[in-house]
């Protein structure tokens, strides 16, 4: 592969994948092959996502046309706007709260963004439980490496003989009357080549009283001290084929260790998004409760018409607009409790338990800042740090594996055997130790064995299979790939446009705000507190209400659309500060 042809984006991202497919460590023609076929395969799904954003690779400043200007407002004039409306004129510690779940009055602690993020880092319930999985996955590794551990065995036989037997004389029954004991002991192993080496020594002692019988030495202790080795040629033969499960548990143990990272970031990130939820929570109450007290100002001023020219029915429609405010106040009483508890839930925090009836609510309010982004870095960087990629090559490198396994099976079962053995016989079991390492008798065994299944039709079917499996695998790649990129630009697109509608609502919300102060100028000057202008008054109070709560919509989700992108491109931890740090078992 020409390195030269490919862009500085691909370069950064091929270690990522080439780190990949060495994780198995296979080696040999057949697999450096196959490894090529699969990086090229790789790399081609990223080139190609890549090609189009790698022309404009300069980075870009969140934008936006400061449309207040367009209203015509006099700048003398904002400063009593901002007081009439928007979240800088509320004071944010006055709103009612009824009573709690326990009836007493609502205790409230104010949280910040920060404290949130690093106890729903540290304390996460399921943050707790999946921090496990590592732990487990890596003792499995350990088990798979414990098949080719040394293994000691002893075996031990006693037998007492005492049967008859044929016999060529005339003069009665001839005996067979002999006691045996036999122990054989050694410890083997299984070879990371395929085959299994033993090392054993045994002892019989036998001590013959058959009548008629005369045998030298008796007792007789007969001492044997050999070596075996088993080792497959073809078929199971080689670390690849060896070592496969080993390497299988490596890989699910470094998924494992992936999956923990994309939870420790999801929640995370859903735990910004929870205190941004609250944060939206809150002002939406400010804004309810402050549209209440404007409407029933109003109510009071219409009342107070019934004896000029409020008719009963508008003055039922002022009550039934200030009783439906009063049901708002108490929708987003619930709903700020309700976005306290979830963020609750999330942060796990001992002091601020799920069961306890103490509101939280937000120190820190919502960001209106720009941001620099490059499209070409933002996909490069996601490639390389999202842990759904680092799963998804894992992912091919386990079926690699699985199909180079397949692939060795195919091969005939050649399976070679040498045996050397040394043997000494005494009356004495120590004269008979020191005896068999003068090695004067020793036997010696080689054997081949060759097995081949005609047809082979069961390994080609597996060898099918993996094959099929490997192809799902790159598949499954370069969707995640696309689904990655995909992430990242409607992280993108969100941003971009949620840092305009900040400003369009904002403009909007100024825009109902002066509605409503020129509105009531001409009430006040002119005296016009007719029944029709009241209900107009609260027709407008209601319009600045929807303006100032989408404006607070469009602050929240700019902050989401931000800790989303990190999400998207793999980088919340490092915003956050967060360090990743896998269990091990023996922290457990």
């Amino acid at each position: 592969m020409d390195k030269s042809k490919l862009s500085p984006a691909i370069m950064r991202l091929l270690p990522v994948v080439c780190a990949g497919f060495a994780l198995s460590g296979c080696t040999g023609p057949i697999v450096d092959r196959d490894r090529t076929i699969l990086t090229r395969s790789v790399i081609d799904a990223v080139r190609r996502e890549m090609v189009e954003a790698e022309q404009s690779p300069e980075y870009m400043l969140t934008s936006r046309q400061d449309s207040v200007e367009s209203l015509g407002i006099p700048e003398a004039r904002m400063s009593q706007l901002r007081e009439m409306g928007g979240p800088e004129s509320y004071d944010r510690g006055a709103f009612p709260m009824d009573e709690d779940l326990l009836g007493a009055e609502q205790r409230m602690v104010a949280v910040s963004l920060e404290r949130a993020i690093r106890s729903a880092a540290e304390r996460n319930s399921q943050l707790q439980f999946d921090r496990l999985r590592p732990a487990i996955s890596e003792s499995q590794i350990v088990a798979a490496e414990a098949n080719f551990d040394w293994t000691f065995f002893v075996n031990g036989q006693y037998q007492s003989i005492d049967r008859p037997r044929t016999s060529t004389t005339f003069f009665g029954t001839a005996a067979d009357v002999f006691d045996q004991s036999d122990i054989t002991t050694g410890v083997r192993r299984r070879l990371t080549s395929g085959g299994t080496f033993t090392l054993d020594t045994s002892w019989t002692n036998a001590d013959n009283e058959t009548p008629g019988l005369t045998v030298t030495p008796n007792p007789a202790n007969t001492v044997t001290v050999g070596a075996q080795l088993t080792q497959p040629l073809l078929r199971g033969a080689g670390s690849d084929f060896a070592l496969a499960q080993v390497r299988i548990a490596e890989n699910a143990e470094r998924d494992e260790v992936a999956t923990l990272e994309m939870s420790v970031i999801r929640t995370l990130r859903e735990t910004e998004e929870s205190y941004w939820q609250l944060v939206q929570a809150h002002q939406n109450l400010l804004i309810q409760q402050r549209l209440l007290e404007r409407g029933i100002e109003v109510r009071d001023k219409i009342i107070g018409r019934g004896i000029l020219d409020a008719t009963a029915a508008q003055i039922a429609d002022a009550k039934a607009e200030v009783e439906s405010r009063k049901a708002q106040v108490i929708r987003a009483q619930r709903n700020l409790r309700a976005a306290s508890d979830a963020l609750k839930v999330l942060i796990n925090d001992p002091e601020l338990t799920i069961g306890s009836e103490v509101l939280l609510l937000p120190a820190d309010i919502a960001i209106d800042e720009p941001i620099r982004f490059s499209l070409v870095d933002a996909v490069t960087t996601a490639l390389t740090e999202r842990p759904e990629i680092a799963r998804a090559l894992l992912s091919i490198d386990d079926s690699t594996i699985r199909k180079q396994v397949a692939r060795n099976q195919l091969l005939p079962r050649l399976d070679l055997e040498i045996s050397a053995r040394f043997s000494a016989l005494d009356e004495d079991a120590s004269d008979a130790y020191s005896d068999v390492w003068e090695g004067s008798f020793v036997d010696y065994i080689i054997g081949l064995s060759y097995e081949y299944a005609i047809g082979n039709r069961a390994a080609n079917a597996t060898l099918r299979q993996r094959q099929l499996e490997n192809i799902q695998a790159v598949t499954s790649f370069q969707n995640t790939v696309q689904q990655v990129v995909l992430e990242v630009k409607n992280a993108l697109r969100d941003t971009v446009a949620g840092y305009k509608l900040i400003a369009q609502t904002r403009s909007s919300r100024f825009a109902a705000t002066e509605n409503l102060r020129a509105f009531e100028v001409v009430v006040e000057t002119t005296g016009g507190y007719s029944a029709f202008n009241l209900d107009q008054w609260l027709s407008r109070q209601q319009a600045l209400a929807i303006a100032e709560a989408e404006e607070v919509q469009a602050l929240v989700n700019y902050n989401i659309a931000i800790s989303r992108l990190y999400a998207a491109i793999g980088r919340t931890l490092e915003r956050n500060g967060i360090k990743f740090v896998v269990p091990e078992t023996a922290d457990e």
